[in-house]
């Protein structure tokens, strides 16, 4: 099943049912007016919401119109929590061997994640405001899922279960805030703006046997200003799978139907698969020449993330963004 967000005069959007080949969708208020909604209320609303997919794909539902991603939000315009996990440790190593540091023991046996601001989220076709482009602006495509309710101390075993959707992400960050953030020993905050996702959420089993082991096993696709720039396999060196991340928030805390967690940005050891972010680009250029060379965003650049099935066909749609200054 996929379903979307098209933005409305209200905070959290109307639900949308879109065909799996992305080229129709129908809003189901009587179902759930909100993918938040319908989470809340996921045994009652799933069976229904499938049988309006069945029938939008079998084009024998009144009332849809042509999908317009566009007129996407993010499936979530807002979620209870957002929580973005570094789970491919590449892309730890080479930020780690820039700095001429160790990578600790402990990040390989125990998730990195951060709490992102999830107030407010970006529409996936939104320009990206930049007030100052001293802050290095950078994208990050990752792949995230959003759960249902998730008790407290759930083991990684059965956090699987609690998988609803999936998304893309493009996790904005700045860069240069980064460092004196993190010196004060507190982490993230001015550093992670809004984030964006994909204009389509995904069941797991829209990606049949390309989601094994709580992974996805499909290349993200990124292009920066128009060019190709990387396209690595998610599910190759994914240190900790999706169900070990939702275990790892929900050791301390539940988790609400509608968070958000996310895998870090994709990285494989292979450098032919290109990156995903701007500051791998950079650490790899500061490892092999002393200092980086590829610069940070600017206004006017833009960043499309996608991911395509074996047969071409995109399956979240696309995340398609440009950089804007604001004042």
């Amino acid at each position: 099943m996929k379903l979307a967000t098209y933005r409305n005069h209200t905070r959290d959007g109307q639900l949308m049912v879109v065909s799996r080949d992305l080229s129709q969708a129908l809003a189901v208020p009587h179902i759930a007016a909100s993918l938040q909604a319908a989470l809340d209320d996921w045994s009652r609303c799933e069976p229904a919401l499938q049988e309006i997919y069945a029938a939008l794909n079998q084009g024998t539902v009144n009332g849809a119109v042509s999908f317009d991603q566009s007129a996407c939000h993010s499936p979530l315009p807002r979620a209870y929590q957002w929580a973005d996990g570094s789970a491919y440790l590449n892309h730890v190593e080479l930020v780690r061997k820039a700095r001429g540091a160790e990578v600790p023991a402990s990040f390989y046996q125990d998730p990195l994640m951060y709490q992102g601001g999830s107030d407010t989220f970006l529409p996936p076709h939104a320009d990206i405001p930049l007030a100052d482009v001293s802050w290095g602006l950078d994208f990050e495509g990752e792949v995230a899922v959003i759960t249902d309710d998730v008790p407290l101390g759930t083991l990684p075993g059965d956090c699987a279960a609690h998988i609803r959707l999936l998304m893309l992400v493009n996790d904005v960050t700045l860069r240069n805030l980064i460092p004196a953030e993190l010196a004060k020993g507190f982490g993230f905050f001015q550093s992670k703006p809004a984030t964006a996702f994909s204009p389509v959420a995904v069941t797991p089993d829209e990606l049949g046997q390309a989601w094994q082991d709580s992974k996805i096993h499909l290349p993200l696709r990124v292009e920066y200003n128009g060019k190709l720039y990387g396209q690595p396999q998610c599910g190759v060196e994914m240190q900790f799978n999706f169900a070990q991340l939702v275990a790892h928030v929900a050791k301390t805390r539940a988790l609400a139907a509608g968070s958000i967690v996310g895998s870090g940005t994709i990285s494989n050891h292979d450098r032919a698969t290109g990156s995903c972010c701007l500051a791998e680009q950079r650490m790899i250029e500061i490892i092999e020449q002393g200092a980086p060379v590829t610069p940070f965003m600017q206004p006017g650049d833009r960043i499309r993330i996608e991911m395509l099935d074996a047969a071409g066909q995109s399956i979240f749609g696309c995340i398609d963004q440009q950089v804007a200054a604001h004042d």
